[in-house]
């Protein structure tokens, strides 16, 4: 058994014992990723395969089945494009058309329903292009001619009809590639502003791997889930303090409690903008605050891995939530934006820290986000790609947001009530291609007697009350105080 535990090497596979979140033991198979040896022991640092990298972790010899061990294969060259190693051959299905225009929603309908029993509300949708496609049953998003929708409006009407017996509704959009991910976001020329999208192309084993053990921050031990670009020099401590306030980084606590005598911030940097009960925003310039900003994109990125590190801070705002009690202002989590966005991203990085997740915090973020859209006159959407809590967080505040305007839908002198598309989007700020993809996600769309309609079940309006009795943390816009900026006319930021 030492033999073939002298073989094991970086790039090998094999299964690795885990734990599973019922507490039961399994075996995924695990790469190889490092080796190190401490006193005549050694430990592997591995990565399961098809789990998140949070979850890699070093293990000891006795977790790993050698039995299995799967040696590296030979890299087999791919094939060049535009004179670039590495790159895949060009494929229709993978480009995606980028207009300003509302784009036609690809959908896999029903040419016809069958009859109706129950009653179930309905929205009729018309004027809305629907092209029909195999592909998309298989996640795929086939390039379309942009058609013009009539004064860019699509027109829902409400009535009732009784739905389908017994008529199960397929998943649309249910995995984290599609929908809102499907393009990965990632613009195909470079941007002139500060992107935080990462380049993938050159990851390293270095950058693969967690380098901070834990770190203290306030009343809170954080176990960071990815790699994060602190000094080398602090990534042998176990603990890596961080002051609660400036977020400036500290070895030991002996210079934490050094430095707390000398510094005198209670609260972030920057202009307090929002505050409702204990719950605070705090408006911070990327430039006039560079090294707290800094600090920040550090701590951030030991929880983001879809998103790089750039230490130019200038063309980004960071809006940092936090709680107050008698010692100060904690924070809660955050998001950046830039100062000018071509493409209307109103949210660049956002992350609820580890200890305040689950509590409803992330939407509290996002729904800030789209307050300051709301007061900027604009919609906006996050930049692409969203990390997998980052996604589901967006999509179930967009479906709560969505189906709480369409519920609240009230009939005039006897009419149908109607609302468009276009006044979503207006009412919400939310950009009109997510509310399309939402209610793809939600598979609300069918098509009825020549036209698109929106069904909503009860089980869609028992689970969406259910969800909002929940939510207990709301944004009071008339709690908001925010004067935006034109960074337009600014010669610099």
């Amino acid at each position: 058994m030492c033999e073939m535990e002298r073989k094991i090497t970086e790039g090998c596979r094999l299964p690795v014992l885990r734990k599973n979140q019922e507490n039961e033991d399994e075996w995924p198979l695990a790469e190889i990723l490092s080796v190190k040896d401490i006193h005549g022991k050694k430990l592997y640092y591995v990565h399961y395969i098809d789990f998140n990298k949070r979850l890699d972790e070093w293990v000891t010899p006795d977790r790993l089945d050698i039995k299995k061990l799967q040696f590296p294969k030979k890299e087999a060259k791919t094939p060049m494009k535009d004179g670039l190693p590495g790159s895949r051959p060009s494929s229709p299905e993978r480009d995606v058309v980028r207009e300003s225009t509302l784009r036609p929603v690809t959908l896999d309908v029903e040419t016809a329903l069958p009859h109706f029993s129950g009653r179930d509300i309905q929205y009729v949708i018309s004027n809305l292009h629907v092209q029909s496609a195999s592909a998309t049953s298989r996640g795929k998003t086939l390039p379309t001619p942009v058609q013009t929708i009539p004064n860019g409006t699509t027109s829902i009407q409400r009535h009732l009809i009784p739905p389908p017996p017994g008529r199960k509704r397929k998943s649309c959009g249910g995995t984290d590639e599609d929908s809102q991910d499907s393009s990965d976001g990632i613009p195909s020329a470079p941007r002139m502003t500060g992107s935080l999208v990462s380049d993938r192309s050159h990851d390293d084993i270095v950058t693969r791997m967690k380098n901070i053990d834990c770190i203290e921050l306030g009343r809170h031990r954080l176990k960071p889930w990815y790699f994060s670009p602190y000094p080398q020099e602090l990534t042998s401590l176990l603990i890596l303090y961080l002051c609660e306030f400036c977020l400036k980084y500290l070895k030991s606590l002996k210079c934490l409690q050094r430095h707390l005598t000398k510094c005198n911030l209670r609260h972030p940097p920057g202009n307090e903008i929002y505050r409702k009960g204990t719950i605070s925003f705090f408006e911070i310039d990327g430039r006039k605050n560079k090294a707290y900003s800094q600090n920040l994109c550090l701590l951030a990125k030991c929880f983001l891995d879809h998103k790089t590190l750039y230490y130019d801070t200038d063309p980004f705002l960071f809006y940092v939530m936090t709680e107050y009690d008698s010692k100060g202002f904690h924070i809660v989590g955050y998001f950046s934006k830039e100062k000018e966005s071509t493409e209307d991203y109103n949210v660049a990085c956002i992350l609820t820290l580890p200890p305040y997740q689950r509590r409803g915090y992330g939407k509290l973020l996002i729904e800030f986000s789209y307050e300051l859209s709301k007061v900027e006159g604009k919609t906006g959407t996050p930049e692409k790609p969203l990390s997998d809590l980052g996604l589901l967080s967006y999509r179930s505040y967009w479906s709560q947001t969505i189906l709480e305007i369409l519920m609240d839908l009230k009939s005039e002198n006897g009419e149908r009530p109607q609302i468009t598309i276009n006044e979503i989007s207006e009412i919400t700020s939310v950009k009109k291609e997510d509310v399309i993809s939402t209610l793809q996600y939600l598979n609300l769309i069918n098509y009825y007697k020549g036209q698109y309609i929106l069904t909503l079940s009860e089980d869609i309006v028992e689970g969406h009350e259910r969800a909002m009795q929940k939510r207990h943390l709301r944004i009071d816009p008339k709690c908001l105080h925010f004067t935006p900026k034109d960074w337009s006319k600014r010669g610099k930021w």
